[in-house]
């Protein structure tokens, strides 16, 4: 059993995320799928008071690039990604579509991933209608295909068709993809084959057990270092099946089981994974990074207690509606409430928090990336608002530049 300290850990976490690749002065294709390797998954969020959630993790390594990449990466041939309930909706590696076959099956035979769907004549009936459409009519929204069915208010407040439950069915269960989204961020569906390449179709489906080796070795790559829990969160895997996949890894020797300082649990270090004395990071990270999304992880390797308040009565909020961390080095030393305010062309900063400990140039490097983060947005200007220990500094720092 090998032993690391915190630090030690943090830093090979960020290191797995790709927080030690040089940023292109201009990201290409390239530049995105080496990102996307690292981290595997992009979680999709309808959230947008700032960025759409699956663009940021992008940004916050590779630095300001064009989002037309992951939508080229996402709809045009070759494909690289698509989008799936891989870690919760997300876009993944297309490679990963016959892996999360046995997925796929599971979502069939309890009709959904929440069990809406009831095997009903009707409900049959609409399924079999659905599929023909969209075979004869190619990728359509729900909107498109929604004739006027009744709609129900019971479900935690959705107000969902009986065409976009269904098709929510058809797409966990494997029967349709995702062929893109339209400008008003509405799904396209379409039938697998006219989204995902002949190639990967074609491939053979692995066992339970062979997918769930895939993912979790993804995973393990993707953290660097990782508890079991870490590792079945990331695909959202079942805790038998993650237990077995680390259990297989260990005895080839690709995961080796090591005690990290202050930890509970075992956690485990992938043979590749690069342990750096210094990690240099600058960057912003989104409520749905990798890095933070996992909160119980966050504050085992950062001492970070992170909250997202968006569903939080704004006079309970502690620090604000949308809410990112700052990372610097290899410690996340401050937070922020931001949002873009497109018609005035104005990124608002709404409250700015530093950390415990903070080094003294926490403001002036928080400073700098949000300038270059409004520039990313095509903001023409940054307004901090008085609230937060940071604000009368990055006021200061602003009225100077």
């Amino acid at each position: 059993m090998e032993s690391m300290s915190v630090r030690q850990a943090r830093r090979t976490a960020l290191a797995a995320q790709g927080f030690l690749d040089k940023p292109h002065t201009e990201p290409t294709m390239r530049t995105f799928q080496r990102t996307l390797e690292r981290t595997g998954v992009l979680q999709v969020d309808s959230v947008n008071v700032l960025q759409r959630a699956h663009f940021m993790p992008l940004y916050s390594r590779m630095g300001p690039y064009d989002v037309g990449l992951l939508q080229r990466a996402a709809e045009r041939r070759p494909r690289r990604v698509v989008e799936y309930w891989a870690h919760v909706q997300a876009f993944m590696p297309v490679e990963l579509w016959p892996v999360m076959q046995h997925r796929m099956d599971d979502y069939r035979a309890k009709r959904g991933k929440w069990g809406f769907v009831a095997e009903t004549p009707d409900s049959v009936a609409l399924e079999a209608n659905l599929l023909a459409e969209i075979a004869d009519r190619g990728a359509s929204t729900a909107r498109d295909l929604d004739e006027g069915l009744p709609r129900s208010k019971d479900q935690w407040g959705w107000n969902w068709s009986e065409t976009r439950r269904m098709l929510d069915y058809l797409y966990t269960s494997g029967q349709v993809a995702i062929a893109g989204r339209n400008s008003q961020f509405e799904i396209r569906y379409d039938l697998p084959e006219r989204v995902i390449p002949a190639d990967v179709l074609a491939r053979p489906t692995p066992t339970r057990a062979e997918a769930g080796l895939e993912l979790v070795r993804r995973a393990a790559r993707s953290h660097g270092v990782a508890t079991v829990q870490d590792l079945r969160d990331y695909y959202r895997m079942p805790v038998d099946d993650t237990a077995a996949a680390v259990a297989t890894l260990v005895e080839d020797g690709e995961l080796v089981p090591v005690s990290v300082a202050g930890w509970r649990r075992p956690a485990y270090l992938h043979r590749d994974a690069r342990l750096p004395r210094r990690v240099a990071a600058r960057a912003l990270l989104s409520p749905f990074d990798p890095v933070v999304w996992e909160r119980a992880r966050t504050e085992a390797l950062f001492d970070f207690h992170y909250r997202i308040e968006i569903y939080v009565p704004a006079e309970q909020r502690v620090h604000g509606y949308y809410v990112l961390p700052f990372l610097l080095g290899d410690r996340i030393v401050a937070r922020v409430d931001l949002k873009a305010d497109r018609r005035a062309g104005v990124l608002l900063v709404q409250g700015s928090y530093a950390e415990p400990d903070a080094p003294e140039e926490t403001a002036e490097e928080l400073s700098a990336e949000l300038g270059r983060l409004a520039g990313w947005l095509g903001l023409d200007a940054i307004r901090i608002e008085p609230r937060g220990d940071l604000a009368p500094a990055l006021r200061t720092l602003g009225s100077a530049g």
